[in-house]
């Protein structure tokens, strides 16, 4: 009983060590990140998030959620989402293979004037690093969210020998340390216990928390989607999705 307490109490340590560590050192790029889209939105643009495997996570997080922005997206590439394919190895080797990115983006709503923000801890495989090179081509602003360590630790897996940090607008860095386990344990051979879903996922709602507060100083409404919940949430959120309902792709028009 004890040594499981212990574990727990050392997770959620690291955990909170890492979103302090974040909090602190990147409040200027999600404050930059909030800033950009509000001008997205703003403008009339729309908004993606895209990430493979489990930091699809987060990405999904920010999309159709309560308290949340409704032009957010997810742009989905099949195979990639999570863990939704049989073998789930798949997926991963889905993120090795040239020219899918260029293939989802071409085959998007995505336009010249969105913002994409794309989301991928090593940020080290093609999927996510053709993802923000053709996005950029094609006009897009891209926020790549990814652990900067990466590149410092591993070996980029695209030609280029670039990683996602290298094609993008602006970076927020997650501090993930490589290989994403907090804990060891005497009799335990590998590291466990990871957070960067945690991480990720709280950065990524900070951003759209001063992304939400920036349209407001501006004097604009946020498109905020309300907990279908608690009373009058489906009414809110109709109204919402009938005045954005060119920018939102999650739904059946």
């Amino acid at each position: 009983m004890s040594g499981s307490k212990g574990l727990t109490e050392r997770f959620f340590d690291a955990a909170i060590d890492l979103l302090r560590q974040v909090r602190d050192e990147e409040a200027g790029n999600i404050a930059t990140a909030g800033g950009m889209i509000a001008d997205t939105v703003a403008d009339g643009g729309r908004l993606f998030a895209f990430g493979a495997g489990h930091s699809s996570l987060p990405a999904q997080d920010v999309v159709y959620r309560a308290g949340g922005l409704a032009v957010m997206n997810l742009l989905a590439v099949p195979g990639v989402v999570g863990v939704d394919v049989v073998p789930a190895t798949l997926g991963s080797a889905l993120e090795r293979v040239d020219g899918l990115a260029a293939a989802v983006l071409d085959t998007s709503p995505a336009r010249a004037g969105d913002l994409l923000v794309i989301i991928s801890l090593s940020g080290r495989n093609p999927l996510p690093v053709e993802m923000a090179t053709h996005a950029r081509a094609l006009g897009l602003t891209v926020i790549g969210v990814t652990s900067v360590a990466y590149a410092d630790g591993t070996r980029s897996r695209h030609a280029s020998g670039t990683y996602l940090k290298d094609h993008c607008d602006l970076v927020l860095d997650s501090r993930i340390a490589v290989g994403d386990a907090e804990l060891t344990l005497e009799g335990i051979e590998a590291p466990f216990a990871p957070a960067s879903t945690v991480v990720t996922s709280a950065l990524m709602q900070a951003v759209m928390a001063t992304a939400a507060g920036e349209l407001a100083a501006r004097g604009i409404a946020p498109p905020l989607l309300r907990s279908g919940n608690v009373d009058g949430g489906h009414e809110w959120n109709g109204r919402v999705m009938a005045e954005y309902g060119d920018r939102i792709f999650f739904r059946h028009t």
